[in-house]
């Protein structure tokens, strides 16, 4: 095999073409997603183009201190865009730093003191990078699942709390059924691995001459580390969000 893939710039260029393709039938159909998808393009290609630059000069250093300044910056920028899918979750900025934090500080502390990853820019930024964004996405189910469930179960709820029971035991079912919810998109995925389609992790280790066999070890351990960060971030959000429905009184807001 080869020892790495390479893509000339008038392969990329000619490659491109495909974007018409989409453009083509948004057009024929009225979509009206011209627009978008051009906008969409110009913001991939450029920072796409900022942050490989920016990795190449984070691998050139080799200090762990910016590595872990941008793993933080990561998970600043996911929590932030957890919250925003949760809106009426209260602090849900703080809930969503502190779930993505501690869940990939867990799993990143495995990986490292089993020596499946050495604490090196060009292993924990692309590693980081996928739990990070797998933890956000799963919270932003946990969060609309919550305020779903706490909306069309208010009557129960208060119920339970009108007979005596604390807020825990009156919103357990709702807590359970929000982290069910989180976790359920990578159960299923690790379900289908290779069977469906060949995951992003071990296709992109092919492409760049790793053996098959290599690249399916990658994967698995990605896959578990996927689920270890989900579970723990949807977890701590739910347990720590789910206060916030109610007052100090402890009745349900």
């Amino acid at each position: 095999m080869n020892s790495g893939a390479t893509l000339s710039i008038s392969s990329l260029i000619i490659a491109s073409s495909l974007i018409f393709i989409s453009l083509f039938f948004s057009y024929y159909q009225k979509l009206n997603l011209e627009k978008e998808t051009i906008i969409g393009v110009i913001r991939a290609i450029v920072q796409l183009t900022i942050v490989g630059y920016l990795l190449n000069f984070i691998f050139g250093l080799k200090n762990p201190f910016f590595t872990t300044l941008l793993l933080l910056f990561m998970t600043i920028n996911a929590s932030f865009n957890a919250s925003k899918r949760g809106k009426g979750i209260k602090n849900g900025f703080l809930i969503s730093f502190i779930a993505i934090a501690i869940g990939a500080f867990i799993t990143l502390f495995i990986l490292v003191a089993s020596d499946a990853i050495k604490y090196e820019a060009y292993q924990i930024v692309p590693i980081g990078g996928m739990i990070i964004s797998n933890a956000m996405v799963a919270i932003g189910l946990c969060y609309k699942q919550l305020l779903d469930n706490f909306k069309n179960k208010r009557e129960e709820v208060e119920t339970k709390l009108a007979l005596g029971a604390d807020i825990l035991p009156s919103s357990i079912e709702i807590i359970r059924d929000s982290i069910k919810t989180g976790m359920l998109p990578t159960i299923d995925s690790m379900k289908t691995l290779g069977i469906v389609a060949l995951p992003g992790m071990m296709t992109g280790l092919i492409l760049a001459g790793t053996s098959p066999i290599e690249a399916i070890k990658f994967q698995i351990l990605v896959t578990f580390m996927m689920l270890s960060t989900t579970s723990i971030a949807s977890f701590l959000a739910c347990y720590l969000a789910y206060k916030g429905f109610f007052n100090e009184r402890k009745q349900l807001i």
